[in-house]
């Protein structure tokens, strides 16, 4: 079945880095666009980057422009964000998610805090 794993969530004072990590597994993932979303309690669900198969395409929301990078290794099944200069209002829980055959798969999201 598919799953997506995401790691590399913490705390970090504002302006710091972090970068993310999403294991896929149960589908052929070069095949597919893979986006990251976040959350925070109480607020829609919002998505922040996506990569296309073969890296082809990539968008950001605006917000996340310039400091935020999307990329992707199909060898590993993964895709990564890098974070820099993150900030208080970036603090979120942090998804992964692909569709595949007509259905959303997310992963179980993994904690971003930007904190001083």
């Amino acid at each position: 079945q598919v799953q997506l794993v995401e790691s590399g969530g913490g705390l970090v004072q504002p302006g710091g880095s972090l970068r993310l990590s999403c294991v896929g597994s149960g589908f052929t993932f070069s095949k597919f666009t893979m986006w990251w979303y976040r959350q925070v309690p109480e607020k829609e669900r919002e998505w922040v980057a996506l990569i296309g198969p073969d890296s082809g395409y990539k968008n950001y929301r605006d917000s996340v422009k310039g400091r935020f990078t999307i990329s992707r290794d199909d060898a590993k099944n993964t895709t990564y964000l890098q974070m820099n200069n993150l900030q208080p209002e970036d603090t979120a829980t942090y998804y992964c998610s692909a569709f595949i055959g007509g259905d959303k798969y997310w992963g179980q999201g993994t904690q971003v805090t930007a904190s001083s």
